[in-house]
């Protein structure tokens, strides 16, 4: 199970004085904590630890984009490096020529009237992907093949 991943690696990286590592996962292993008591009968099963991780990375390349704004070079590159830790527990990213495929399939499905159903699409592909695919991604293919 992934979340007990996350422990093991996080006490390799308690043993082997990696800092960066050791923060990021504490970091993940909180927000796991936290999910779990936050409803009666949250149980975290893969699918949640991939959507914990998802929106930490996401957290993390917003953050990285304002540092750099504000000309924080070396706090953005730490959180780009924490991304690069958090990947590790994502699934295989999907190819554009992959997302394409299944973008395709779902509009054959949806049958989409126009650009206003452009959310409908989306959060059918999103569903069928699970993680495997980054968000931009998806949405650049679907606003591509529906026009």
């Amino acid at each position: 199970m992934l979340k007990d991943q996350i422990i093991a690696d996080l006490t390799d990286a308690m043993k082997a004085k990696e800092e960066l590592k050791l923060s990021t996962l504490r970091m993940l292993k909180a927000a796991i904590m936290n999910y779990e008591v936050s409803g009666a009968d949250m149980k975290v099963t893969d699918e949640v630890v991939v959507d914990l991780v998802k929106k930490g990375i996401k957290q993390r390349r917003e953050a990285s984009e304002g540092f750099e704004k504000g000309g924080n070079k070396e706090a953005a590159q730490k959180e780009l490096d924490e991304i690069k830790i958090l990947e590790k527990y994502m699934p295989e990213q999907m190819g554009e020529d992959e997302v394409k495929k299944i973008v395709q399939e779902v509009i054959g499905q949806v049958k989409p009237a126009g650009p206003q159903d452009f959310g409908k699409v989306m959060g059918a592909v999103m569903g069928k992907l699970k993680g495997q695919a980054d968000g931009n991604v998806v949405s650049k293919v679907v606003k591509e093949l529906m026009g």
